[in-house]
């Protein structure tokens, strides 16, 4: 049997390896697999260097969900020679708009005053499914669940890290690993334009925009990401990415 390759999860905002459950089982006997956390402290790029430092390969394939694939492009600015290949799903290149920036912390005052299970349930769960879609009571307990699990702190610290991110677009005709990028056409979250204008920029990119899907693509179709992800792993990998000295 070939050797596993080396494959690195990262989840979204208040959510862990169960939002990737579908693709572990589906792709355990491919690669080996680590979904990092993400809540040791409030700064993008430092949350960045921490998974960095969790990985425990030199080499290693990058996917990433909605603030996942945020985090993977600033892996992908601070360690390009250790990605072999790169999936931003229903994720957003762009530094926080400033009406959004302000709203971050009235969300976590929010949250605090509702609790974060009612919070999960009442205002974040709603905004998964594709627009016109009804919600899935079980995506709605999962959501509510992995936000337990996260608490506060944690949403507190993505939050801010999200608010006070750093824009990635400019350096995204630097990346030269084989990409794919993924989105549901109904993501209210992350729309479909955000994902065109990643493979539009991104020199060897692949799109794949799902029908009906929302933001929690890797759960809403979850044998369609996973068969991408297998075609993605499968793909040739390109030479090595180097700083210059």
């Amino acid at each position: 049997m070939p050797e596993r390759l080396p494959l690195v999860l990262i989840p979204g905002t208040l959510c862990d390896e169960r939002l990737w459950a579908p693709q572990i089982e589906a792709l355990s006997r491919q690669a080996e697999i680590l979904v990092p956390r993400i809540d040791s402290c409030d700064d993008l790029d430092a949350l960045a260097r921490d998974i960095l430092a969790q990985i425990p390969w030199p080499r290693f394939n990058l996917a990433g969900l909605s603030m996942g694939g945020i985090l993977a492009l600033s892996i992908l600015r601070q360690a390009p020679e250790r990605v072999t290949r790169l999936a931003l799903l229903n994720t957003n290149p762009f530094a926080e708009a400033l009406a959004r920036q302000a709203q971050r912390i009235d969300d976590i005052a929010e949250a605090e005053a509702m609790g974060m299970a009612r919070y999960a349930r009442e205002v974040l769960a709603p905004l998964y499914p594709a627009e016109g879609a009804p919600s899935d009571p079980a995506h709605a307990a999962l959501v509510v669940a992995m936000a337990e699990r996260g608490g506060l702190e944690t949403f507190r610290r993505q939050a801010l890290a999200l608010r006070d991110r750093p824009d990635g677009s400019a350096a995204l005709g630097d990346i030269t690993q084989p990409t794919l990028v993924l989105c549901g056409d109904g993501d209210r979250l992350c729309p479909p334009a955000r994902h065109t204008y990643l493979a539009e920029h991104i020199p060897d990119a692949e799109l794949m925009i799902l029908e009906g899907v929302g933001h929690l693509s890797t759960l809403q179709a979850p044998e369609a990401v996973s068969e991408a992800l297998a075609r993605w792993l499968a793909r040739e990998p390109n030479s090595p990415t180097r700083r210059d000295p």
